[in-house]
Parts: structure tokens; C-alpha cells; sequence
């Protein structure tokens, strides 16, 4: 990677950051770092991404060298068709990071980076490509295939209105944590094949994980061998759920592919789904005009998901690409073995495709939230049926939706791959919940010529069955009792 040079005595001084600035957060790092590189995290980084990326395509173009956590080095692709050529130009740049000359220049320690999560090789399809990514791929688009968007959608309306429930009396509610990050994983867990109870704490595990927090090694960790149960219960009893789909598929998944491909889709489909929801609902209450547009018909719901997947895409940056050999990218030169991140932010932001910031795209798929090329994500669908529903029956539920504190109030986690609305609080008319219909199974599929049954109960006893996420000692309570156990959990109990 061609670094900048850092001798900087005919360079005057740059301007230093008043006192408040994120650059003079106490035990936080400095917006720069080795050679004068932008870091992608800290809290200059999270303050205001957007502008940091518009700051890097200014003065480096459509490609800019960045440092990740621990000052790692990578590029970080700006531009909207750089962000396609490197997306699906596989012969130079591929998903594999065994080829990243990081791992033995002593700049990342494999054991304890919480980057390690994120960017190491694992045995699915993200980490390959060619015939080997088509045979894994294969299988996980038949695992979501299997399922009638109908029935996905019916087992949300029901989780939606449960939700709902717990507060539509109440006249006021926070919505993230009672709503847009408990959805999708229920909804998840029910199309992965878990026990409905590991839900609620799976959450906060997925969350920390995406961030990378100091423990995210050891929560990886954690929720594989949570994962690894679930594998072993499948092999066992089968079902109508992604895990059994997996195992059974012609493409022969090995047990430890079959438990990150879980991994990968539990994670990715519900960090995506989560913030996408919590970002709609945010434009909602804050902008008249957005609302407006629903209500006056201009705008459908599903449009109005579009929209915010070009404005404010679930994943602002896409880990990642490694060089294959050198190349010239953006006006830079790119050396085998360096590292790439997708960003897919800042390409859907890139005038070169939107002269002006084109405000009205909500007709058009060509954004990069859910990425592009032969790694584009198969479970884009599912993630539209759970957002598009979830956010329908809420505001059918409760028109009047208000934000509760002034909209300079809101606050935001972020890190470098995300940007997290941290709480969302409402106001409305108190409701009385509503009535609900018995939920129908899912559609079963054709029946496996395996001759295998098309479902089945968790076929181990409770003391069997693994902690509800990793670092938990008590096992899961009967499966009967779950939204008993939810709410507790949504109450802080």
C-alpha cells in the first residue's frame, strides 16, 4: 500500500481542533493517525461519517487509504463505479483474505483484533469465490428460497402486533428497543430454526459483534458453539427452517460450513434489517415531507424503503476485497495483498451517478446497500418482506406516531461499518391492542426425497439445549413461555 510521505517540515501545521471537537475526546484517538491517514473509528470517525467520506473523496477521489481499528491499513473505495469494479472484478479482487500480507507483517494480532470477526477467512461464501462461492452460494439461496414471502409475512404481522402490544396503551414508546431491534430477530430465529427464547439476547450478542467491541472475539466465540447446538439438534430432527435446508442441500455442506453460513446470515440479515427499519421510521417522525408523500399516495411504503436504502444505507461500509496483484484504482496504486472496504455509502452519495444529491431515487434498485456482483446479498428480499411489513402494520397500528424530543436530541452509536440510531422516542393516542388470529405454520416445501419429516420439536431436553447466547449460564426456559420471557426482557427484568 503506498503510504503518504511523513515528513511534514514544509508543510505549515494543521489548524488544531477547538476544545469539545471529537479529536479531543479524553483516551480517544486522533481523527489522523500514522502517516496522516484518516481513521475510520473513534470519535472523530462516528461524529459525522457522511462528511468524513465527502472530506477523504476530496481529497483523494474516488479511492482513499484509511486505517481501521489498531491503525490497520486499508483502502476505502468512495466512488460509485469504483465501488462496482472492485464488487465484481473477482480475478483482482477477491473475497479470500488469506492473500492479505497483513497477517504476517505483525499488523493485526489474529488472536485478540476485534477486526478478526469481521475480515478473517471463514468457510462460507463471503470468504470464496468462482466455483467454490457458487457451490456454497447455492445452497444458501435455496435455505431462503424455500420460503413464500406470504407466510414470512404472516409469522411478522403476528410478531409486529405482539410487539406493539407492550406499549400501544402506554401513549408513548421508545421504538428501538421495543420494536426495530427485536423484530427482525425473531423473525430470523424463526426462519434459522432456533428456539424462539434466544431471540431477545441474541440481539445485544449481534450488535457488539458488528461494532466490534473489545469482546467481540470472545462473543464470536460464543455465538458459534450457541450455533454448533443448533447444527447437531437439525441433524438430529430436521425441519422446515434454513439450518435443515443447508445440511440436506446437494452442494454437500460440511457441519463447520453449514454453522457459519448460519452465522453469516443471523448476522448480516439482522443488522441490515434493524437499522433499515430504525432509519425509515426515523424519517417518518422527523421529515413532513417524507410522510407526507406516504400519506398523499406519491410514495409507496416500499419506495419510501428505497429511498433511505440510497440516503442511508444499513451498511455504510462492506468489508472487504484484497488485491490479487498490483492494479491502479482511482488514481492509486494498489498492491497485491492490500485491502479493500466497499463504501457503500459514499457510492450511493457519489454525484457521478446523483448530479445534486438527486433527492428522488425511491424507483430505482441500483443503489449498493445490499451490495453488488456475484457477492450481492441473497437475503435482500427477505430483509424488504420484515421491514416493508414490520413498519406497515406499526403506522397502521398507531397513525399519529410523533417524535417525543426535538430532533437535534437524537443521539447515534457508530462504528466503521455502521451508524446505529441509539433511541427513537414517540408519542400517539393510547390504542388498545389489537386482536389477532392464530398464525399458520410457514408453507411447507415439496417433500425431500430424503424421506426426511418436513418438521419436528427441538429434539434435546432443556438441560441439553445451550445457553440463550454466549456468556449465559442458565438454560432456556420452556419454549411455551417466550413472549412471557420477552417482555420481561423488553421491561428490564
Amino acid at each position: 500500500m503506498t503510504l503518504p510521505p511523513t515528513d511534514h517540515t514544509t508543510t505549515p501545521p494543521e489548524p488544531v481542533p477547538p476544545p469539545g471537537c471529537p479529536a479531543h475526546v479524553p483516551g480517544g484517538p486522533a481523527a489522523t493517525g500514522p502517516g496522516g491517514l484518516a481513521r475510520l473509528y473513534g470519535p472523530a470517525a462516528e461524529t459525522d461519517p457522511m462528511g468524513l467520506y465527502e472530506k477523504l473523496r476530496a481529497e483523494h477521489g474516488p479511492v482513499a487509504p484509511v486505517l481501521l481499528d489498531g491503525d490497520v491499513r486499508a483502502w476505502l473505495v468512495l466512488g460509485y463505479l469504483e465501488n462496482r469494479d472492485v464488487a465484481t472484478r473477482a480475478t483482482q479482487f477477491t473475497r479470500d483474505p488469506r492473500i492479505w500480507h497483513g497477517w504476517t507483517s505483525g499488523e493485526i494480532d489474529a488472536e485478540t483484533s476485534p477486526l478478526v470477526p469481521l475480515i478473517g477467512w471463514r468457510p462460507d461464501c463471503v470468504s470464496a469465490d468462482g466455483e467454490e462461492h457458487q457451490r456454497l452460494r447455492r445452497a444458501v439461496t435455496a435455505s431462503l428460497n424455500q420460503f413464500d414471502h406470504r407466510g414470512v409475512r404472516r409469522h411478522v404481522i403476528r410478531f409486529a402486533h405482539q410487539l406493539i402490544d407492550e406499549f400501544c396503551e402506554d401513549g408513548q414508546a421508545e421504538l428501538i428497543n421495543r420494536f426495530t431491534e427485536h423484530l427482525p430477530m425473531l423473525a430470523l430465529t424463526h426462519l434459522l430454526g432456533m428456539p424462539d427464547a434466544y431471540g431477545p439476547r441474541l440481539v445485544q450478542t449481534c450488535r457488539d459483534l458488528i461494532k466490534g467491541s473489545a469482546d467481540a472475539v470472545a462473543l464470536n466465540t460464543g455465538l458459534l458453539e450457541t450455533l454448533e447446538r443448533l447444527v447437531k439438534a437439525k441433524r438430529v430432527m430436521p425441519g422446515h427452517d434454513i439450518a435443515s435446508v443447508l445440511m440436506d442441500h446437494p452442494a454437500g455442506l460440511g457441519d463447520d460450513e453449514v454453522l457459519h453460513h448460519l452465522r453469516l446470515i443471523l448476522l448480516a440479515g439482522y443488522e441490515t434489517t434493524a437499522n433499515l427499519m430504525a432509519n425509515v421510521l426515523r424519517m417518518v417522525v422527523i421529515d413532513p415531507r417524507f410522510r407526507g408523500s406516504l400519506a398523499g399516495g406519491q410514495m409507496t411504503l416500499p419506495e419510501a424503503v428505497e429511498q433511505v436504502l440510497w440516503d442511508e444505507p444499513p451498511l455504510m461500509v462492506c468489508p472487504g476485497r484484497w488485491a490479487t496483484g498490483d492494479t491502479t484504482l482511482g488514481g492509486h496504486e494498489v498492491k497485491a495483498g492490500d485491502m479493500l472496504l466497499l463504501g457503500l455509502a459514499a457510492g450511493n452519495a457519489d454525484e457521478a451517478i446523483r448530479p445534486g444529491a438527486a433527492p428522488h431515487v425511491h424507483h430505482n434498485r441500483a443503489h449498493l446497500a445490499f451490495s453488488t456482483g456475484a457477492h450481492e446479498c441473497p437475503g435482500q428480499d427477505i430483509a424488504r418482506v420484515i421491514a416493508d411489513t414490520g413498519i406497515d402494520i406499526l403506522l397502521t397500528r398507531l397513525p399519529d406516531l410523533g417524535l417525543a424530543i426535538p430532533e437535534d436530541e437524537l443521539t447515534y452509536r457508530s462504528s466503521t461499518w455502521a451508524r446505529h440510531l441509539t433511541a427513537l422516542p414517540v408519542r400517539f393516542a393510547p390504542r388498545g391492542p389489537a386482536a389477532h388470529e392464530v398464525p399458520t405454520p410457514l408453507p411447507a416445501p415439496p417433500p425431500p426425497s430424503s424421506g426426511k419429516p418436513a418438521s419436528g420439536q427441538w429434539p434435546f431436553s432443556e438441560a441439553q439445549l445451550p445457553p440463550e447466547v454466549p456468556g449465559a449460564t442458565r438454560p432456556p426456559e420452556p419454549r411455551g413461555s417466550w413472549w412471557a420471557r420477552l417482555k420481561r426482557f423488553l421491561r428490564g427484568r
